[in-house]
């Protein structure tokens, strides 16, 4: 995914640039011809473009000893990435970590208002004893392991394969995306998302993915080198750890034989590139084909726990990794199942065990993993914690406070000009036939676009929170959200449903059903500011809705109709050119190396690199569209491309701890942010707004320049 500031005096701000599109006026004309010259008369000058007060661009985070040719991220960022600090509770600072933590604490206050709600049943009362529950670290040592034995007591009690195949079935949870979650990664042995039928627009279905690692992803447990083994040797001690501190006997030989059985899980999953090809992910199965295409494991048990004994049909994203696992439940000893159960049941509810428990979990999840230093303050993981129970409601309470609706109004606006802005350039290619131009053409127009929050709120009556009981509040959470999708399948897609929460810093495009979810927290300063110079709000947010737009039309979103079927909608040659520009690309970001060990994966971020490159170059059209004709403001010394180009990289800056910038490499659909900032070489623009020549380092010939929609 998912990430300055003054008025100016000059009229073309950004709500004044957008005022006739948002008002439902038609967009600005086209300037009008030069008059005639006659040769007697001495040829015009031409206006000098206008000069406003203020600044939209940092300056002071700006090192202009680096040239934009041979850094384009140091030359906007460097004095800032020189001085900043990543706080001892974050594996990294920049735009989106500062926008996310004013955010944090206008929710906070928010919580902390809920939490003194008396009123028995409301949504208030239901959001705030969650919060208190979670912030009651006194009650959650008094528990001890109470609310963990009933867990555990259930693993100890399977006797036999169906035992094992009905407790597999019954921890089935919804709890990953495989359309947007980074890893695809879930606790349990696999996973539940119900979305709409690849093959069928008219129902939603049950789709099964890969999971079941205690580590984020297969590398953690198959790649060579001294990095990855110290995290594996951390993880088998965070696991004994676990056992330990559950009173689990003989915890370290137990740990040893847990995670040799996740390596053999790990050995059958996909790979992260291999995950994001739908492709190969569209894989219908009925309920006779689990038995004979994954043998090992009682399908009938288990499909009956996870109450789907009555569904015909499913699609298997990962087939290899479904075909393993079961398997491995034939092949390995049912004692190493359960004690691989009981280490990763602990994992996944250590949150909401006494503080030693969590601090385990920090040391290996975030310390080991990540680099972080030090565990966010309390309230902030409560606020997580509400968050992925009551999300929406919580989001509800925000806007109502945080996002007036002329900034939706603004926002919306901004949105019409860049689908225009797309439109066109579907119109120019010169290497797409007319009736593959047709089908863009007539996908764009179904697109469905939301900002800020979802026109109708989620319904969380049936949720029971009990204050005083964080370990049940989360499991009853959910319980909730899998019985919520459970209820989804069979019926045409919601395309009004959000899978983002509102006070969220990132944004979504939901390719099945050719909607996007702009919400309110992406929608704020430096991102977008009513303050700032359209140019600069055009390079930030307008960028990032440029962005989602265009996966609509990347590596993955391209295999996607009107309708948001699955289906082959381009001629051959359409076909091979996209994806000889998109092996260009790749190419590109394959040479760029955070480590001297480790490059970015041109394959596997190809997708997120096709929607940077196409939603700036669209960014870049509807800015200059809405200029209609005039000159571009000039503000502190800066041309109106300088302040685009310079918000866009801006908008990425960002400072990262060494490991989790080698996690997010491993295991990311996106590039690092500053090597989202170098697909400006693509873009013409780019080359004469800061003079960039053949001599500098990110200089691309005109014909080695990627161009993609």
């Amino acid at each position: 995914m998912p990430n300055s500031i003054f008025r100016p005096s000059f009229a073309l701000s950004l709500l004044s640039a957008l005022s006739a599109v948002a008002c439902g006026g038609a967009e600005s004309p086209p300037p009008a011809p030069p008059a005639p010259v006659s040769s007697a008369s001495p040829p015009p000058v031409a206006a000098a473009p206008p000069t406003v007060a203020g600044h939209s661009i940092d300056l002071a985070a700006m090192d202009r000893s680096v040239k934009p040719g041979a850094d384009i991220f140091l030359h906007a960022n460097g004095a800032w990435y020189a001085k900043a600090e990543i706080a001892a509770d974050r594996s990294s600072t920049g735009t989106g970590v500062r926008v996310t933590e004013e955010i944090e604490k206008r929710t906070r206050g928010i919580l902390e208002e809920t939490a003194k709600s008396t009123a028995a049943g409301s949504l208030a009362k239901k959001i705030g004893d969650t919060y208190a529950s979670y912030m009651d670290e006194a009650a959650i040592e008094t528990r001890g392991t109470a609310p963990l034995r009933p867990l555990l007591d259930r693993i100890a009690k399977i006797r036999d394969a169906r035992g094992l195949a009905t407790y597999l079935g019954s921890t089935l949870r919804a709890d990953v995306d495989p359309l947007n979650d980074t890893n695809y990664h879930t606790d349990h042995v696999l996973g539940l998302f119900v979305e709409q039928d690849l093959n069928d627009p008219s129902r939603s279905v049950p789709y099964l993915l890969q999971g079941g690692l205690g580590m984020p992803d297969r590398s953690y447990y198959l790649d060579e080198g001294a990095r990855v083994q110290a995290h594996r040797d951390a993880y088998v001690r965070y696991v004994a750890t676990l056992l330990r501190l559950a009173g689990v006997a003989d915890a370290d030989a137990k740990a040893g034989r847990v995670v040799a059985l996740e390596k053999k899980i790990a050995q059958k999953h996909a790979s992260r590139e291999e995950s994001g090809d739908v492709s190969k992910a569209n894989n219908p199965w009925s309920r006779a084909d689990f038995a004979a295409k994954a043998p090992g494991l009682d399908w009938n048990a288990y499909f009956a726990a996870a109450s789907l004994d009555k569904q015909a049909s499913f699609i298997v994203w990962q087939p290899a990794a479904v075909t393993g696992l079961a398997a491995l439940v034939k092949s390995e000893p049912l004692a190493v199942w359960k004690e691989y159960l009981t280490a990763r049941t602990i994992d996944h509810v250590a949150r909401f065990l006494p503080k030693a428990f969590d601090e385990a979990r920090f040391e290996f999840h975030s310390k080991q993993l990540r680099g972080t230093q030090a565990p966010p303050p309390r309230w902030r993981r409560a606020n997580e914690v509400v968050t992925e129970g009551l999300g929406e409601a919580v989001g509800k309470l925000y806007v109502e406070r945080y996002f007036p609706p002329e900034t939706k109004r603004a926002v919306q606006g901004l949105v019409e000009n860049l689908v225009t802005a797309f439109g066109r350039r579907i119109d120019a290619l010169t290497w797409m036939a007319p009736a593959t131009k047709a089908k863009a053409k007539e996908k764009l127009g179904t697109l469905k676009v939301e900002v800020g929050y979802p026109d109708a709120w989620r319904d969380y009556s049936g949720l029971e929170v009990v204050r005083g009981d964080a370990f049940g509040n989360f499991e009853r959470a959910q319980l909730f959200e899998y019985r919520r999708n459970l209820q989804k399948i069979g019926r045409p897609a919601d395309r009004g449903e959000w899978a983002m929460v509102p006070q969220v810093v990132n944004a979504v495009n939901l390719p099945v059903r050719n909607t996007l979810n702009f919400p309110a927290g992406m929608l704020s300063p430096p991102y977008f500011d009513a303050k700032s110079t359209a140019a600069a709000n055009y390079g930030a947010i307008g960028a990032i809705i440029g962005h989602e737009i265009s996966h609509s039309f990347d590596d993955q979103g391209a295999k996607f109709d009107a309708r948001g079927r699955f289906a082959d909608w381009w001629t051959p040659d359409d076909l091979a050119h996209f994806q000889s520009s998109g092996a260009a690309l790749a190419a590109q970001y394959d040479a760029y190396k955070p480590f001297p060990d480790l490059a970015v994966n041109g394959k596997q971020t190809l997708g997120e690199n096709i929607a940077d490159l196409a939603g700036l170059a669209v960014a870049y059209d509807a800015w200059r569209a809405s200029l209609g004709g005039a000159p571009a403001p000039v503000q502190d010394g800066l041309s109106g491309d300088q302040q685009f180009f310079l918000s866009y990289a801006q908008s990425w800056q960002s400072k990262i701890r060494d490991e989790s910038l080698r996690h997010r490499v491993m295991t990311d659909g996106h590039a690092p942010p500053k090597y989202r900032t170098f697909t400006m070489r693509n873009l013409d623009a780019w080359y004469s707004a800061f003079d960039v020549g053949a001599g500098d380092p990110l200089y691309l010939a005109p014909n080695a320049r990627v161009r993609v929609w």
